[in-house]
């Protein structure tokens, strides 16, 4: 398991934990080619960490609608060496990455946790490479690559689909090996859905607590275009930087509903919103 308090481990810890976004790309939504530079961005993880995150995910390739994909040889070169840097801290690493070469790179520079937004359907593989090393991993429901995931939000009912599909995922997982303690699922906000269907997942979170109860529930929300929907002035959608509030105040709402985690990209607040739910609940 990740080193962190071992009541963190747990389906249901004391206190939500927070996962700073660390993104070493030039093309993320939010904050794309701000911590480009390797150096850059081991001060920012550095800087995550002070404020109070619980574990750092570094993704080496954008996600965001619409976008191609990165190749392989330069997803590894961006995040190899802030993983090797940051493994010294005394703070859990996960990486985002759906590819399983990546995945073998960075677990043995000292990542334990692989954050797969596909959920093991883009590259099978990552799931026996997460199995063999026995590593924690994220399975995100998924239906499809970000340059079509938008054509892809068809459902009948999207938080029972969503809970059928995700299962399937965690099926195929505990199939080839990696242990049910070390499986963390995420509902994918923002990932084939539209924003009613955010919505719809978010006020059904109890749902996804009951259907996964032996497992930890992770949520991303930060800054997504939902929320800059939400907040749309007379400009148009508010900016992703400008979502942070919006963000803090869904953080509290999953922390309530016994979240395992929340992925943000600012971390200070969100933590200090994870804190004060923990002391409400006693």
């Amino acid at each position: 398991m990740i080193d962190v308090d071992p009541a963190a481990t747990a389906p249901h810890p004391v206190r939500t934990l927070v996962m700073g976004v660390l993104n070493v790309t030039p093309d993320s939504f939010s904050d794309g080619g701000r911590w480009f530079d390797p150096a850059v961005a081991v001060d920012h993880g550095r800087d995550l960490i002070a404020q109070g995150a619980d574990i750092i995910d570094v993704g080496g390739e954008s996600t965001r609608p619409g976008c191609e994909r990165t190749p392989v040889e330069e997803e590894v070169r961006r995040v190899l060496p802030v993983v090797q840097a940051l493994s010294v801290e005394d703070t859990a690493l996960s990486v985002d990455t759906m590819r399983s070469q990546v995945a073998e790179k960075v677990i043995d520079a000292g990542a334990t946790i692989v954050n797969d937004v596909s959920g093991g359907l883009a590259d099978p593989d990552i799931l026996r490479v997460c199995a063999g090393a026995d590593v924690d991993l994220v399975l995100m429901h998924w239906r499809g690559q970000s340059a079509s995931m938008q054509t892809l939000t068809d459902y009948d009912d999207v938080v029972a689909d969503v809970i059928t599909e995700l299962s399937r995922q965690v099926d195929a997982a505990l199939a080839v090996g990696v242990a049910r303690e070390r499986i963390i699922v995420d509902p994918g906000i923002g990932f084939a859905k539209t924003a009613e269907h955010n919505w719809q997942l978010l006020r059904a979170a109890d749902a996804f607590q009951d259907a996964f109860a032996d497992l930890r529930v992770l949520w991303g929300v930060s800054r997504k275009g939902f929320l800059g929907q939400l907040l749309a002035g007379s400009r148009g959608p508010r900016p992703a930087m400008g979502r942070d509030a919006a963000t803090a105040a869904i953080t509290s709402y999953c922390a309530l509903h016994g979240a395992w985690a929340v992925r943000t990209h600012e971390v200070r607040d969100n933590r200090d919103a994870c804190e004060t739910v923990a002391a409400l609940r006693g």
